[in-house]
């Protein structure tokens, strides 16, 4: 017997027929959705008005020409023009579940039909205590600290969250470390975190900032010697004065780099012995890894602090040991998503624990072994177009040309004419091109016929 009017609601058999029908529609309509094929010419007229007044109205032009029709099939995903293209950047990385999922659906659905549209801290359903146990028990699976949960509604957030509780915590210290080339976001603050001086153009200075060389896999040592030599320069120069360290453990904006345990470990050291915060920034690396945080991949999870979270969790939010929960006042959000998103968050991530995508021979790495292994072959056949790949689980990089950034650009626009989502990431001279697979839905088969694109693309580029 129902408990509440709500449960009474929520298991009404006309919902479930609703909601059956539904599945049963999106089923029969993505059986045509079975690969790549262009633009239906009848529809280009319409598209491009559309794509043109877009741009009117945001104040520029797409970087793709790419609006969804709202619907696709697993890494498919149809345009508005009526063509089909795989996506293997998932809008940088947030579709972890590809496109139209049925049971992301479903879930969404048992959000929408809940009494409001967004949630927030002054008022939250009781789906948010289930999301908000999974992230911490998640988290704390190996002995880590952070089982404290924020929710907010973007990984520039979660970040922005992390930073007011680790300057209060150690208060009056207003400095920062950060890795060289990292990327935190694009806030007024964050703007000043991530390492592209493009992002801050115009923008007043809010903090301060010292860039550590990040992990060379080609020097070991000497890069962990150098890192080390750098941030005990900065802490004699400016005693007392940093606050944290944000950890990008695998740089993805800059084009997969990969740190080592041994690498921040020495990093973390140094922390410890000055009472400086470790934030780990798993903004994008969350899901993507053998574990489901990037700081378990990399066993440091005694070491860690505060954790941000984003992009494949659908909701954010920063995760903290008891030693920086924030006083009262410090943080408060209208939003913390909308009852869909939590919905759907608690499904996306208990699909990536329990689907089988984490583990040594877990989904995520046969994904990336998969694609490397293909990458490699056309490496050898085109060593001078193709260098790599780079990256761990399903992100995945590579360099065309040497690094050449015009051409990587003009490559991944004739990639995504060709079908297949890709984006420019690094900047010169090490620009790179990358794929942030979606896990639950991609199969070798995908692989295999992206890659087929990607080395008819590279014979396109001159």
């Amino acid at each position: 017997m129902a408990k509440t009017i709500a449960d009474g609601f929520f298991q009404d058999p006309r919902l479930e027929k609703a909601k059956q029908l539904i599945k049963e529609a999106l089923t029969e309509h993505q059986k045509t959705i079975t690969g790549v094929k262009p633009g239906n010419p009848e529809l280009k007229e319409s598209y491009d008005a559309l794509l043109k007044k877009v741009a009117e109205f945001r104040g520029g032009a797409l970087f793709y020409n790419y609006l969804g029709s709202g619907i696709g099939n697993g890494p498919l995903v149809e345009l508005g023009d009526g063509s089909v293209k795989y996506d293997f950047i998932t809008g940088i990385g947030v579709h972890s579940m590809g496109h139209s999922h049925p049971g992301v659906i479903e879930a969404q659905i048992n959000g929408a039909i809940s009494n409001t549209v967004m949630n927030g801290h002054l008022q939250q359903n009781v789906d948010t205590a289930k999301l908000l146990e999974l992230f911490s028990k998640q988290a704390c699976k190996y002995g880590a600290g952070v089982k404290n949960v924020f929710l907010t509604t973007s990984g520039a957030m979660a970040n922005e969250n992390a930073f007011k509780m680790i300057f209060q915590k150690r208060n009056p210290a207003s400095r920062f470390f950060a890795f060289e080339k990292c990327f935190a976001g694009r806030t007024l603050g964050m703007a000043w975190v991530t390492d592209k001086g493009a992002y801050r153009v115009g923008l007043p200075k809010t903090v301060d900032v010292d860039y550590i060389p990040f992990y060379d896999a080609n020097n070991h040592q000497a890069s962990i010697d150098a890192a080390v030599k750098a941030m005990k320069k900065y802490i004699t120069r400016f005693p007392g004065h940093h606050a944290g360290f944000i950890m990008e453990l695998i740089q993805g904006e800059n084009g997969s780099w990969v740190g080592h345990t041994e690498f921040f470990e020495a990093l973390i050291a140094v922390c410890k012995e000055n009472n400086i915060s470790v934030m780990v920034d798993e903004v994008q690396t969350f899901g993507r890894t053998s574990e489901l945080f990037a700081f378990q991949y990399f066993k440091l999870d005694k070491h860690v602090d505060v954790v941000s979270v984003g992009k494949n969790s659908q909701v954010c939010a920063t995760l903290y040991n008891d030693e920086h929960k924030p006083k009262p006042g410090l943080m408060s959000q209208t939003f913390t998503g909308s009852a869909s998103q939590i919905a759907a968050a608690y499904y996306v991530i208990n699909e990536m624990v329990n689907g089988g995508l984490l583990g040594e021979n877990g989904k995520n790495n046969r994904l990336h072994n998969h694609f490397k292994k293909n990458l490699e072959k056309i490496a050898q056949k085109y060593p001078e177009k193709l260098q790599g790949p780079y990256g761990v689980g399903v992100m995945v990089g590579m360099s065309l040309f040497k690094g050449d950034e015009p051409k990587s650009k003009a490559f991944t626009m004739k990639l995504f004419e060709n079908g297949v989502l890709s984006f420019l990431a690094g900047g010169h001279p090490t620009a790179r091109v990358r794929f942030l697979m979606p896990a639950l839905v991609t199969e070798e088969k995908h692989i295999d016929e992206v890659c087929a694109i990607i080395e008819k693309t590279l014979l396109e580029i001159e």
